[in-house]
């Protein structure tokens, strides 16, 4: 068995793209993350594959008024954080498949933005906890992996974009949200808050759950309990993979 890969520290990384199936799964699955690498003045990106229209059945929008509202959604949820860099792919919500186009799209992106570490959804089902393995992402994990090894730094892979002026670019390292084999994990207690004022930002999607900050702490405090920190503390859980 190989040794296990430790992360990077935050002080050698410039800069982190997070790739997600809809607006708000950056939230969820790294919000507090997410702020922690913001305080650290690391420059973070998103890129949203999907327009998110298949969401928020519950709030009373229709699907045509849906992708402008998660966008806006997201903006806002990204401020709470300290993220103002998005692009929207704007693939159809519910059809997201890792095709070739897609993974075109996600290396332009990492070409653009030369990030040192990405943040992506897993590739793989989560068995014990299927919501976390809808289609989306799972086609935006496999895609986002296949963009990072072999595509974005290969000169010969998208030669269209190089001619372009998008270089080819070596992500270092990729951190993978919802894996079922977490081997890192982040202590959140301090920017819970910050995760929660994300969360709540998402008003066409959380504002019918009363439980929201419960069900999320939840999470939190069963991702600390898994790794050994005291009573009281949060965690977000991930599994880091060494892409240098």
């Amino acid at each position: 068995m190989s040794a296990m890969y430790t992360p990077l520290p935050d002080n050698e990384i410039k800069r982190v793209l997070v790739v997600t199936a809809h607006p708000d799964d950056c939230d969820f699955g790294a919000g507090g993350t997410i702020a922690q690498w913001v305080s650290k003045g690391i420059e973070v990106s998103y890129c949203i594959c999907t327009n998110g229209d298949q969401g928020g059945e519950e709030s009373g929008l229709t699907m045509e008024e849906m992708p402008a509202v998660r966008q806006r959604e997201q903006r806002d949820a990204g401020k709470a954080l300290g993220v103002t860099d998005i692009t929207f792919l704007n693939y159809r919500d519910g059809w997201l498949t890792p095709t070739i186009e897609l993974r075109r799209d996600i290396v332009k992106v990492i070409r653009q933005k030369k990030p040192d570490r990405m943040l992506i959804q897993s590739p793989e089902r989560n068995w014990d906890r299927i919501g976390a393995s809808h289609p989306d992402h799972l086609a935006a994990g496999e895609a986002a992996i296949q963009a990072v090894y072999p595509d974005a730094r290969n000169p010969f892979a998208f030669t269209d974009l190089k001619a372009e002026g998008f270089e080819p670019w070596r992500v270092k390292e990729v951190w993978v949200m919802a894996h079922n084999s977490p081997d890192h994990f982040v202590d959140i207690t301090e920017t819970f808050p910050k995760k929660m004022a994300a969360l709540h930002a998402h008003v066409s999607q959380t504002a019918h759950n009363e439980k929201l900050e419960e069900m999320v702490g939840d999470w939190g405090r069963m991702n600390a309990e898994a790794c050994g920190l005291p009573e009281g503390h949060l965690a977000e859980r991930f599994r880091i993979v060494n892409t240098n």
